[in-house]
């Protein structure tokens, strides 16, 4: 007799379990490339979010500006949902690139490529950051013809789970009202949280987590952004299910990278900070340890003397 085996859970089902948990607020780092990736995982955080905007940036050296495209994104998610399938990963993905159908190809796409949840806005297709001013929005109906072919993708692949974030970009130009609704009838179309981009006061967060229950409502933490910058416990006790930081990483790394290369121009010598970090540590956050027991494992030689 073979003995039978429980599948392991997905992402999406593990995503979605500790979005249901009340006691606690989920805290999402951004990350945008497999480097930011794998020091996030090292740092052992249960979720991970891939910033659209870093994704940019990282990828095109560009502004967010809606110049990505739905390869750029996809792929780059997965190579990052790729290195520990275990932790979920939320990931931008616009405005889902067109329309329903090319939302529809997205969503089945970021499923193939391993993504737990991804958010969908209801900007033009040529979109910016949500914390830059003069946002234009399209018309609630087409919003939900997004949302509605995101859940119909869903549906048509087999065991398909990954979660829909319905995110609305409206309440700077239309307001809180309008805003809701959007997020509102979204949810009722099959979106499974709601995302109300740039939420400006304790009130307005109090009300939308109120107005949108029982969907879990994220929170976009963006540091220097039109969003108070509340602390894991103070959105929590707004009601927030999950928080998610895009700039984690960007600010760090642009302040960083900028202060070394002053340094390298102006004297000719790299700077000494991080000089006392190996590259065999560095390799070691990009999991050397693993690939060189796993090539022992399977008989290679290259690395059986160590490195």
């Amino acid at each position: 007799m073979h003995e039978t085996t429980t599948a392991p859970m997905s992402a999406a089902a593990k995503l979605r379990s500790l979005l249901a948990r009340h006691d606690r607020i989920l805290v999402c780092p951004g990350v945008y490339d497999g480097f930011t990736a794998r020091i996030a995982l090292r740092a052992g955080f249960e979720c991970l979010y891939m910033t659209g905007a870093g994704t940019t940036m990282s990828r095109l050296g560009m502004a967010d500006l809606g110049l990505a495209t739905l390869n750029d994104m996809r792929d780059n998610a997965a190579m990052i949902a790729s290195l520990d399938p275990t932790v979920p990963l939320i990931a931008d993905a616009d405005t889902g690139y067109g329309g329903p159908l090319m939302v529809g190809r997205t969503v089945t796409q970021y499923m193939r490529a391993g993504v737990a949840a991804l958010h969908l806005e209801d900007q033009v297709v040529t979109k910016r950051c949500g914390h830059l001013l003069n946002k234009q929005v399209v018309s609630s109906d087409e919003f939900l013809s997004r949302i509605r072919a995101a859940v119909l993708a869903r549906s048509e692949q087999p065991g398909g789970d990954i979660v829909i974030i319905a995110r609305t970009d409206a309440l700077q130009s239309l307001g809180y009202e309008a805003a809701r609704d959007r997020l509102r009838e979204a949810l009722q179309a099959g979106a499974d949280c709601g995302f109300l981009e740039g939420v400006r006061t304790a009130q307005e967060a109090r009300q939308i987590v109120v107005d949108l229950a029982p969907s879990p409502v994220l929170f976009n933490c963006v540091s220097g952004g039109v969003s108070p910058e509340w602390s894991a416990e103070e959105a929590k006790e707004l009601g927030f299910r999950v928080v998610i930081h895009p700039g984690f990483a960007l600010g760090p790394v642009y302040t960083a990278i900028k202060a070394a290369a002053h340094d390298l121009v102006k004297t000719g010598k790299a700077s000494n900070t991080g000089n006392e970090i190996s590259p065999k540590q560095i390799f070691q956050a990009c999991g050397l340890d693993k690939a060189i027991e796993f090539d022992v494992a399977a008989g290679g030689k290259l690395f059986a003397q160590g490195v």
